[in-house]
């Protein structure tokens, strides 16, 4: 046997086993959304472009929930880099857990105590306080009043957690529960911002055509221009021609 079989040969044969392509993975069934979106996390990280890979984790996260793999979403968290990407992620698992309506009331406690423990985790503030609002937010929206604002209240910074109030107090009116959302616009300690809560609230009853609780409402804003515009979008219901232009 030559230098060439001894030697050069043996390597050539030893490099095409290592980089022989194994069996190809079954492709996964259309039906199975749960295959289908573990594809998308193990392909992830070859993305190169922060933005792009965070935004593909942000979704992902959201579809997850929506199909019942909350714990899936949550440790997707950890994966996005950008903070305020994380941020939404937050929101967008807590509102989609709320759009699925599930019956456990636990299961969402254990959910949203997942999320205030992913939001403590962020390093960045404003994102950080962001994120409380977010959980709040999600937790009106599933009808955990209480826990929206145990959430909101514990939040340090005034303008955010005015903001969490706020924001609380609009979805409980897109409900119609007057009683929750004069509630959450109580605890707003700045009068500005209690008048422009007051105003869109009374808004989203005036739209909804809640107009009792709506006329409620605007009586309690002290501006008398806010008041004013309060009472004359109530005025201007079921005229068409006004109601586009609010549009």
């Amino acid at each position: 046997m030559n230098f060439l079989s001894k030697t050069i040969l043996p390597l050539i044969i030893g490099l095409c086993l290592t980089f022989t392509p194994s069996v190809a993975k079954a492709s996964c069934k259309i039906e199975d959304k749960l295959c289908i979106m573990d594809e998308i996390k193990a392909s992830a990280p070859l993305i190169d472009q922060k933005s792009w890979r965070d935004k593909t984790y942000r979704e992902l996260a959201k579809s997850y929930t929506y199909e019942g793999y909350e714990d899936k979403a949550i440790e997707l968290i950890a994966l996005i880099e950008t903070p305020d990407t994380k941020a939404m992620t937050i929101r967008g698992i807590g509102m989609a857990a709320a759009d699925n309506k599930w019956p456990e009331r636990d299961r969402y406690n254990i959910l949203f105590k997942k999320l205030s423990d992913e939001a403590k985790k962020i390093d960045h503030p404003p994102s950080y306080a962001i994120a409380y609002t977010y959980i709040a937010m999600a937790q009106a929206f599933a009808g955990d009043d209480a826990g929206a604002m145990t959430t909101a209240k514990g939040m340090e910074n005034q303008a955010l957690r005015n903001k969490a109030y706020g924001e609380t107090a609009e979805i409980q009116a897109e409900r119609g529960d007057y009683t929750k959302a004069m509630e959450s616009i109580a605890a707003i300690d700045s009068a500005a911002y209690r008048n422009k809560a007051y105003a869109t609230v009374a808004g989203i009853f005036t739209k909804t055509g809640k107009l009792g609780e709506a006329y409620a409402t605007a009586e309690k804003i002290d501006n008398a221009y806010t008041k004013a515009q309060a009472y004359q979008k109530i005025v201007n219901y079921g005229n068409k021609e006004e109601m586009l232009e609010e549009e």
